[in-house]
């Protein structure tokens, strides 16, 4: 499972890698791995809250979200962004890799927070698709169902 922009990418990229065919965002400096005072979950997903939302319902499982985010390899690279491509990005959180339906589920409208998905969490070495642990800065919109 893939964010929606991802697999529209990857499907455009047509072999290229897609780090050649997004525009690079400066990541940010905790990037190559979680810091000491990240919180990790069970499965091993680590967040930091970067702004707390003004909502009170959570996502569940299923939900439909929109979003703003963009998506790092550990190395500073860019493979993936609504936010340079200037347009939220709605999807289903059963829709998505794992560490996304966990992360999202914790959050509330309005919060942003950064994710470090590790791989079995995220595409788990899949061909065509980035490898090893994943970084995202995800802002929750709305909750649409």
């Amino acid at each position: 499972m893939i964010p929606i922009g991802l697999g529209v990418l990857l499907v455009a990229c047509g072999g290229a890698t897609p780090a050649q065919r997004v525009p690079q965002v400066p990541p940010p400096p905790d990037v190559s791995a979680p810091p000491a005072d990240a919180i990790r979950t069970s499965s091993n997903l680590a967040y930091r809250i970067l702004k707390p939302g003004t909502g009170t319902r959570h996502p569940r499982p299923n939900s439909t979200v929109t979003v703003h985010y963009t998506g790092w390899t550990t190395d500073g690279v860019t493979f993936d962004s609504s936010v340079t491509r200037g347009q939220p990005s709605t999807f289903g959180l059963d829709q998505v890799i794992s560490g996304w339906t966990e992360g999202v589920q914790m959050m509330v409208e309005g919060e942003k927070r950064r994710f470090w998905i590790p791989s079995n969490l995220a595409y788990d070495n899949q061909p065509g698709q980035p490898h090893g642990m994943l970084v995202f800065d995800v802002e929750l919109i709305r909750i649409d169902s």
